[in-house]
């Protein structure tokens, strides 16, 4: 299993915003062999922000490379940074290796 994570910062007044462009957008995740899942979870908040994380399950790395260089990726990422801003600076990026599952 592999999961990637993206965390970001989004600004108080944006929150709501920010949720339902995720609610809304066409990701094309299930159509990308080895896709397992898709979460996005709301974190603390903070004085100037709230923390959200967007993460993926794939049956291993080399799916989820695949996915970054894929027709659906380029096409789920296509209207990134249209909306005015919403998140203090770009999302961290971090990746995960399974080594045990119970």
């Amino acid at each position: 299993m592999f999961l990637a994570m993206n965390r970001f910062r989004v600004l108080p007044e944006a929150t709501e915003t920010f949720e339902e462009v995720w609610r809304s957008r066409e990701s094309h995740l299930h159509e990308v062999p080895g896709f397992v899942s898709f979460h996005l979870l709301k974190g603390p908040a903070a004085e100037d922000h709230t923390l959200y994380a967007s993460h993926t399950i794939w049956a291993d790395r080399a799916a989820f490379e695949a996915w970054t260089k894929s027709e659906q990726f380029r096409r789920a990422h296509a209207g990134a940074g249209q909306n005015k801003p919403m998140t203090l600076g770009h999302p961290q990026v971090e990746l995960f290796e399974s080594i045990l599952e119970a």
